[in-house]
């Protein structure tokens, strides 16, 4: 397979100094880093934890530099937000080009392009060829919520099903719809109600075809809540906190067909799957899913806060006017950048990103459960990638060895992200801009660190 190489003009442009490659230069966290931390304990609450010991100055491609120099192989992205690469060529120029022309607008006072061409690519690229409208807001828990308030207009029920290890978001109403209570819940509550959590399908654990396990998750809300009292299903194509859980094939498509016999409105969040992150632009389309509503996020916007709720022209028409919007939802700078990173999907043919590093990583993983037992899994599609570790034996999760892996990588140049109701899942989320030196690079030292345990 060619190595895929960074494009060398972005580099000049952003004068990145080449951040191509991992480099440690100091202790992590090193002194300045340190320091930093003290002003941190002083003015930030407890709450707002990092889960690695350094901070960050610079970022390019899949490369990011702490401020004491050193120097990571990124394979978290923000959790999915930079997807085309750390600061981004394109992304910045555009965003900067839209700084110096307006930088707010409040879309429902006065009316800007960027917001409605950010809706006409929506249209274009989420599955389903038919009549859509988006709303853009900022955030993927506030896009969670104004998709679950349009499925209760335009059904007129309240009832909101999710699955069981789903994520959703941190705000009071999708606090309620995640199922992981600590650290997204506990204490916080209570929460909203008219949230029902039913058994989905994760086949390395329950070892159910997807016809068999989605009957079991609609009989389990026909007989606990009812079909006829549901708005809504939002379903992760591929669950992100979750632990990256790709479901038996015909899970989906089967929830999908309920869903419509019984008129109730069918939403992926695609906040973390989404936007080329899978190798499609949307991760329903590998399994031909048509949703009513799609949510996005994340990586749509190439590190500017921005998300959407896409869906079916005469659900989103349910809200009365006034009844959705926000006062920086759709924000003229984030939609500048929004634009640059479809069309540098389009242009660059970044979908084909997502299976390279697919066929390039996915094999490594494979070859380190072949040597490491207690990778009790590897799954996922394109750049969204994940090993599960547990005991070989009887399955237990092992979250303190995903801890060790994460901390003895970061202290080797590699920043990884853990997953997992159980904590004992490492997801891999590189942006599209790593390369296959950097990819194979992180996997040796992912490699040290397993053989350490």
């Amino acid at each position: 397979m060619a190595m895929h190489t960074l494009d060398p003009s972005a580099d000049d442009l952003l004068n990145t100094d080449a951040l191509t490659e991992r480099r440690i230069v100091t202790t992590v966290p090193g002194p300045k880093s340190q320091e930093l931390d003290v002003r941190r304990r002083a003015v930030v609450p407890v709450g707002v934890a990092s889960s690695l010991p350094f901070y960050l100055a610079r970022a390019h491609g899949a490369i990011v530099e702490d401020v004491d120099g050193n120097r990571f192989i990124d394979l978290g992205s923000g959790i999915g937000v930079t997807t085309i690469g750390h600061t981004d060529a394109a992304v910045v120029a555009a965003a900067s080009a839209q700084l110096q022309e307006l930088t707010h607008g409040m879309f429902t006072i006065t009316g800007y392009e960027g917001y409605v061409r950010v809706a006409e690519l929506l249209a274009k690229h989420t599955p389903g060829d038919f009549a859509k409208k988006t709303v853009l807001l900022n955030s993927g828990a506030e896009a969670v919520e104004n998709a679950v308030k349009i499925a209760r207009k335009h059904t007129g029920r309240s009832g909101v099903a999710v699955l069981e290890h789903a994520y959703h978001g941190r705000t009071n109403l999708t606090m309620a719809m995640t199922f992981k209570a600590m650290p997204y819940k506990a204490g916080f509550g209570p929460f909203a109600g008219s949230i029902h959590h039913a058994p989905g399908s994760y086949p390395f654990h329950d070892g159910l075809s997807g016809t068999d396990a989605a009957a079991r998750t609609i009989a389990y809300l026909e007989k606990s809540v009812g079909a006829a009292d549901l708005a809504c299903l939002v379903v992760e194509p591929i669950q992100g906190e979750g632990g990256f859980v790709v479901p038996a094939d015909g899970y989906l498509p089967a929830l999908q067909e309920w869903c419509n016999a019984n008129g109730i409105v069918f939403i992926a969040d695609e906040i973390q799957s989404g936007m080329a992150r899978t190798g499609r632009y949307f991760a329903s389309e590998h399994f031909g899913l048509i949703p009513d509503v799609v949510l996005s996020a994340k990586g749509i916007a190439g590190g500017l806060p921005l998300a959407a709720v896409t869906g079916r022209a005469e659900i989103m028409d349910s809200s009365h006017p006034g009844g959705l919007g926000g006062t920086f939802a759709g924000n003229p700078v984030a939609a500048a950048a929004a634009i640059a990173v479809f069309d540098s999907i389009e242009s660059r043919d970044l979908l084909a990103e997502g299976a390279r590093i697919e066929a390039m990583l996915k094999p490594a993983l494979v070859e380190l459960q072949s040597r490491y037992p207690i990778i009790g899994d590897v799954r996922g599609i394109g750049a969204m990638l994940a090993i599960e570790l547990v005991d070989p034996s009887s399955h237990a999760p092992l979250a303190a060895a995903v801890s060790a892996v994460t901390a003895a990588a970061a202290q080797n140049g590699v920043l990884l992200l853990s997953a997992g109701t159980y904590g004992n899942v490492i997801r891999f989320l590189p942006s599209l801009a790593i390369t296959d030196a950097q990819l194979l690079d992180a996997v040796t030292v992912i490699d040290v660190a397993l053989a350490a345990l």
